[in-house]
């Protein structure tokens, strides 16, 4: 495996955080700013990000943006801005997870490998790799989804999201069940993780039936339905 870059201007919580992922048996590399993280990035090859918003000359936000302009490499933030705009925002600049400062070493390790588990797991079986529902096709095994074979760019998170969905086509799943069961961890109140990633594949998916199959069932959660009515 690759390894990890993490990206954060303060020494302290780059030797923490490399320290408990490697007792984890991860490698780990370090960047003390953005610019020297995109040099990095551009030169590597990474199996995670974990990003610092707030840094000197090239902040976080950038580095996110420059990075899911080239790759779908999951990316976590771990900044100390907890408000409800940069969770949000993080999200819309392709961010797979957020984690704030003051943190929990314990609980970004386990972030971290529930993030691994559903990038880098083993295949599934064949008849699960590739769903198709008119124009709109999945297909796990090359991460690829696509509206009338174009391919559409999605993050790790939104593929995830979508994919647990289609497979479970018809059923409704709240808030709570999406994150337990696509972001492998307990849902914590924030109801706009969820909400975020819906909009941003609604906006992916550019065709009027593709993007009506991602249902809102008010007051529940979301389903998938292939048979929805432009």
């Amino acid at each position: 495996m690759e390894p990890m870059l993490v990206v954060d201007d303060e020494e302290k919580i780059r030797g923490l955080v490399r320290m408990y992922l490697e007792k984890e048996g991860y490698a780990v590399e370090e960047a003390e700013n953005g610019r020297v993280a995109l040099e990095k990035f551009r030169s590597g090859s990474y199996s995670l990000l974990i990003v610092d918003l707030m840094m000197p000359d090239i902040d976080g936000w950038r580095v996110c943006r420059e990075v899911r302009e080239n790759s779908d490499v999951p990316i976590i933030i771990l900044t100390a801005r907890g408000e409800e705009f940069d969770r949000v925002l993080g999200f819309e600049l392709g961010a797979d997870d957020y984690l704030v400062k003051p943190f929990s070493t314990r609980e970004l390790v386990a972030r971290v490998k529930a993030l691994l588990r559903r990038t880098q797991g083993p295949a599934r079986a064949a008849n699960d790799s590739e769903l198709a529902f008119g124009p709109l096709k999945i297909d796990k095994e090359r991460h690829r989804v696509s509206i009338n074979d174009e391919a559409i760019t999605c993050t790790p998170r939104e593929f995830d999201l979508l994919y647990f969905l289609a497979k479970n086509r018809g059923r409704v799943f709240s808030r709570e069940q999406l994150m337990e069961t696509v972001w492998g961890y307990d849902f914590y109140g924030d109801a706009r993780t969820v909400d975020t990633h819906i909009k941003k594949l609604r906006e992916k998916l550019d065709h009027p039936q593709a993007r009506k199959m991602i249902a809102t069932v008010w007051g529940v959660g979301y389903k998938f339905d292939p048979d929805a009515q432009v």
